[in-house]
């Protein structure tokens, strides 16, 4: 190990004759005080710079002299300083935001980073400016429908919960919220996220070319950063919409030093319903909410503290005692430490919940009950070492406590209780890391790592040994082990190297490239079309192994400007290769099963595909248009007779399209169409009757046979700023717009699933017995919406 440190770390040292002196500090927004992640400090004098942090902030070291810093962010004004350095210096900055830059929408990224020179690579930074001005079901902006609109992500249709990246399943995505893994980020069934857009700040998704800072999934990270709250005055947002409201407030504990943010959301279906439907009379609910909070104080300029936490669930209850629910919970602590010039820290504690519950029967004799729940509780120091202007290590590491409750379930049948329950499960996931950013010429850029985790599944728990069958056929038990209380069950441990490059080819255009290995110890168990709250997850055990991904991408990246406006584009391939992916045995019992373990299968998968991106960042008329080939497989013994078949959210072709357009002054207008090949689902290839009744089944045991017809949709939405002055001619003190959409404008019937039945009428004798096949469309028609926001 310590060779290895010194391995990675050899390359960043240089000896220099040269005194040298550093300039750090925050980047800022003037206005509130929020810190800004990615602002961009060029060093004029050098042709180089760096960008802030997570935490808006930055470090150079350069040789003595005086220097020309050119300090930009996306939406805001450039702000130039002279310094002369001849000592350390701390220099924090306040940018003021450009009202014609954010009315004309810039797209995605800085315009004075363009993705040509950006070191990193399969990664997409979304705005939140930029998210509220897509159209949205129903009115309301949600950040996981706005990603589905980037290049390699898609979804097996409406009303599914998550998203799929590059091949991978919706269980092989983390999701961050301040730095909490977040389980479930669906509400109402998939149609919202978790996720309120009044208290996010930045969101950042990590296709590819991951840091070695990160773990835990093999697909993806969508890493989502709350705001911090202004810290110069007291701030109220809110909206009304069709389906739910909002309202947040934000202002200064301390002004200068200390803020805060609330933010509250909530359906009302239930609340307006509830006189004319009798079931929500009877003690029914049909709604969700959730509280979004956050703090933060800077106690001196080394030190800085922040407090966030998420509280949400989602109740669909059918009577008083029938029904079932589900929710998130996290709180996050952090302390940004900076022991000097160049070294900083952050040290992070977390906690995550979350937990669903089902019930039914509505009377003492015959009733059910089952509750579900996953809790970890997280440690992790990251420190940061600014060697110099070409140079950063990164270090630290995580540790990870997991409480598994798999079903805590009991019932009475006829008077008789019942229970059901499974044990327990305990685990404890440590990881160190460390990763170097190297810029070794003008021309060359790098970023190397390498991680090393360990997993240990502890007792008190049973372990179950199974036989060995003909693949496919459901494992039974012949013996098992008890183990006490925090007595060792199974242990893996993992390296995880990850490597990426970028080839400067000239000032407008480059190549990266990168290699990442993942490894994921958690399981999402699901069998079902999409992701649902009831899904299981599991960690590895002794007959689970871990998942383990491979991929490489290359990629050209260019940009052009023409007569001040700027285009950008790039094409991306990517190939991965992933180990002990879980499938099922036809006919798996998933749920409360204490023999689970019997029921998987474990196999091979690969992923392959091209992305192409294009996009006008600027001007009344900017967007972008992404196109992904792809295809993703499995190869489980025991399916489809040993051979390669595609996963449930493969699609061929997926091409997105979004526009904005600023009309005048006031009014706007955006639009998105998607269209994305059909998935493959199993349709039987044979038939039977018994006593009149049709059984179909597949004779060829095989998977993923047919596609599902084509799916496309356009929406569109028109915003209305509100006046910017009264009658008298003085400005409005408080701002608010108005949202009018449109979501699936030519009302397409898109297939959700297809499935088969039996025809009711009388079959004659002698004749075969009907069927039919009916489409199931979760939303089969327009859906129009009208939303109401105020700041103020």
């Amino acid at each position: 190990m310590r060779f290895l440190f010194f391995a990675l770390c050899l390359p960043a040292f240089t000896v220099s004759g040269q005194q040298k002196f550093t300039i750090n500090g925050y980047a800022k927004d003037v206005a509130n005080g929020e810190a800004m992640i990615g602002a961009t400090i060029y060093i004029q004098e050098l042709n180089s710079g760096t960008a802030t942090n997570e935490y808006g902030f930055y470090s150079i070291t350069i040789p003595q002299g005086s220097y020309t810093l050119k300090i930009s962010y996306l939406g805001y004004l450039t702000a130039t300083k002279d310094v002369t350095l001849d000592k350390n210096i701390r220099l924090d900055i306040e940018l003021q935001s450009d009202a014609k830059q954010l009315q004309e929408v810039e797209v995605l990224d800085d315009k004075d980073r363009p993705a040509a020179q950006n070191p990193e690579m399969s990664t997409s930074k979304m705005d939140i400016t930029i998210i509220k001005k897509i159209p949205a079901f129903l009115g309301e902006v949600d950040i996981i429908k706005s990603i589905l609109l980037l290049p390699g992500v898609s979804t097996v249709g409406e009303g599914a919960s998550g998203f799929n990246v590059r091949g991978g399943s919706v269980g092989q995505n983390l999701i961050l919220l301040d730095e909490a893994p977040v389980y479930n980020s669906s509400h109402l069934l998939g149609f919202f996220s978790v996720f309120n857009p009044d208290a996010v700040k930045d969101v950042k998704l990590y296709k590819g070319a991951i840091p070695s800072r990160y773990g835990g999934r093999i697909a993806s990270l969508l890493d989502v950063r709350m705001k911090e709250g202004n810290n110069k005055k007291m701030e109220v947002t809110g909206g009304i919409g069709t389906i739910f409201s909002r309202l947040a407030v934000e202002g200064p504990l301390i002004k200068n030093k200390a803020s805060f943010i609330i933010a509250a959301r909530r359906s009302y279906i239930d609340v307006l319903a509830r006189p004319f439907v009798q079931v929500l009379k009877d003690g029914g609910a049909l709604n969700f909410y959730d509280l979004t909070a956050k703090t933060n104080y800077n106690i001196n300029p080394k030190n800085r503290m922040y407090l966030s936490g998420y509280f949400g669930r989602d109740n669909f209850l059918f009577s008083k005692n029938q029904g079932f629910s589900w929710g998130n919970a996290t709180g996050t602590f952090r302390w940004n430490h900076l022991f000097n010039d160049r070294l900083f820290m952050n040290q992070t504690l977390v906690f995550s919940n979350y937990d669903y519950h089902l019930q039914f029967g509505n009377d003492d004799q015959n009733r059910f009950e089952w509750k579900s729940a996953i809790s970890n509780y997280i440690f992790k120091p990251d420190f940061s070492y600014f060697i110099n202007n070409n140079s950063e290590l990164n270090f630290g590491g995580e540790a990870i406590y997991y409480n598994f409750n798999p079903a805590t379930a009991s019932g009475i049948t006829n008077g008789t209780p019942v229970d059901v329950s499974l044990e327990k499960k305990y685990n404890l996931e440590a990881s160190l890391y460390l990763g170097h950013s190297l810029k070794v010429n003008p021309l060359l850029s790098i970023d190397y790592g390498l991680r090393y985790s360990n997993f240990t599944l502890f007792g008190a728990g049973t372990q179950y040994f199974y036989n060995d069958t003909v693949p496919g056929i459901r494992k039974t038990v012949i013996g098992s082990k008890v183990y006490k209380s925090g007595e060792v069950i199974q242990t893996y441990g993992n390296w995880q190297p990850r490597f990426s490059f970028k080839g400067q080819l000239n000032e407008v255009s480059s190549i990266k490239g990168s290699y990442n290995r993942m490894v994921q110890y958690l399981h999402l168990i699901s069998n079902t079309t999409a992701s649902n709250p009831l899904d299981v997850w599991t960690p590895t055990t002794a007959n689970i192994k871990p998942e383990l991904g491979d991929q490489f991408t290359l990629g050209y990246f260019r940009t052009l400007t023409k007569s001040n406006t700027q285009y950008e584009f790039s094409v991306e391939s990517y190939l991965r290769f992933t180990q002990n992916q879980i499938d099922y045995i036809n006919g798996a019992d998933l749920l409360i099963n204490k023999y689970l373990e019997g029921d998987l299968l474990s196999g091979k998968g690969r992923a392959y595909g091209i992305e192409f991106f294009a996009q006008k960042k600027t001007g009344r008329l900017n967007g972008w248009i992404s196109y992904t080939l792809g295809r993703t497989e499995l190869k489980v013994d025991g399916i489809n007779r040993d051979n390669w078949y595609p996963t449930r959210f493969n699609q061929t072709h997926n091409l997105k399209v979004v526009g904005f357009y600023e009309i005048n002054k006031r009014w706007s207008f955006s639009s998105d169409f998607i269209y994305t090949s059909g998935t493959p689902t199993t349709f039987p290839t044979s038939r039977a009757t018994v006593q009149g009744i049709l059984i179909p089944y597949n004779a060829n045991d095989s998977r993923g046979n047919v596609n599902l017809p084509s799916y496309n949709r356009l929406d569109v939405a028109f915003q209305l700023q509100g006046k910017e002055f009264k009658k008298n001619g003085k400005a409005r003190k408080n701002k608010d717009y108005w949202v009018f959409s449109i979501y699936n404008v030519y009302a397409r019937k898109n297939p959700f699933s297809i499935y088969f039945s039996q025809v009711d009428a009388r079959t004659l004798p002698g004749q075969p017995q009907l069927s039919q096949a009916k489409q199931l469309s979760i939303i089969g028609t327009l859906v129009p919406a009208i939303s109401y926001n105020l700041k103020f």
